[in-house]
């Protein structure tokens, strides 16, 4: 089966590279034809537009970074819904809840399957295949895709036909783990300052009952040695921890850590952060502390 991505960003580079080493036929689209070009190189087969795309596969993959893009993408007119071709459409992006009900509902008027599969893990994960991915909706159509899921991440769960709960699940994933990185980081800072070493306030947290995946990877893996590699942008884990917050509010569930974190996020932003990799957040807790947590490897 040949099977169509739309969007070659950071992720979705991955995505083509793994799905093209497993022997999968991919035709693919972006707007950046240099991206078109390094997975045509590795096999892959470009095409002029969504609306081409999707009447080249009968699958199409999404890998987009906005609401917005993946809606326009989706149902926007001559995009993905006008192809000939498509009968699923399976949405890897991190879309919330709101927008996926709208792509559903006109999708399904169509009559073209469709599955929300946001995953979660970062770059790194998605080069070696290790996301965790967390599926929804039309349940035929997830059992057929299942198989080109596991080239992807190593942990799929499926949440049920509601394609939303993927979204929700990925969301308040998303924002749990900004309230532990925020947190960690102002802790960690206090630490610093108070004289404790760097690696072994870690070696004590991973061992102990503040652990999470801020202080056993990201921090260790980024802050520690200041290299600050860009994994997931400050920006984008905004727009999921303010995703989360209003559809919180919009079913009534009530959030009073959470509108801290978008605050605190939301100041990083204002600050030149957006695009720097969230773990940066730290360097306020260390301006403002007068101190920096671990240090870059020495030269010699």
């Amino acid at each position: 089966m040949t099977i169509g991505l739309a969007g070659l960003g950071n992720m979705g580079l991955h995505f083509a590279a793994r799905l093209l080493a497993a022997g999968q036929g991919l035709v693919v689209y972006d707007v950046d034809e240099g991206r078109l070009s390094q997975v045509a190189a590795l096999g892959g087969r470009a095409s002029a537009s969504l609306q081409d795309l999707a009447s080249q596969a009968e699958t199409i993959f999404l890998s987009l970074p906005m609401p917005g893009i993946v809606k326009q993408a989706a149902i926007g007119k001559g995009n993905i819904i006008a192809g000939t071709a498509v009968r699923t459409l399976v949405d890897l992006s991190t879309t919330g809840p709101a927008v996926t009900k709208d792509i559903a509902a006109l999708l399904a008027e169509r009559n073209i399957a469709f599955v929300s599969a946001p995953v979660s893990g970062g770059t790194q994960a998605a080069e070696k295949g290790t996301l965790a991915i967390m599926a929804a909706g039309n349940a035929a159509a997830y059992r057929e895709i299942e198989p080109v899921l596991r080239h992807l991440g190593k942990n799929i769960f499926y949440l049920g036909a509601d394609p939303s709960l993927g979204q929700t699940m990925k969301i308040l994933n998303n924002t749990l783990y900004a309230a532990s990185m925020v947190a960690s980081a102002e802790a960690l800072v206090y630490g610093v300052k108070a004289g404790l070493n760097p690696q072994m306030m870690l070696d004590v947290i991973n061992v102990s009952s503040g652990r999470s995946y801020a202080t056993m990877e990201r921090i260790p893996q980024s802050v520690l040695d200041r290299s600050f590699p860009v994994r997931f942008t400050t920006e984008l884990l905004l727009k999921d921890v303010k995703m989360c917050i209003e559809d919180a509010e919009r079913i009534g569930a009530p959030m009073a850590i959470c509108p801290s974190v978008r605050q605190f996020l939301a100041f990083a932003i204002s600050q030149g952060d957006g695009a720097k990799d969230n773990a940066q957040i730290i360097r306020h807790f260390e301006a403002w502390a007068g101190v920096q947590f671990g240090a870059a490897p020495s030269a010699e």
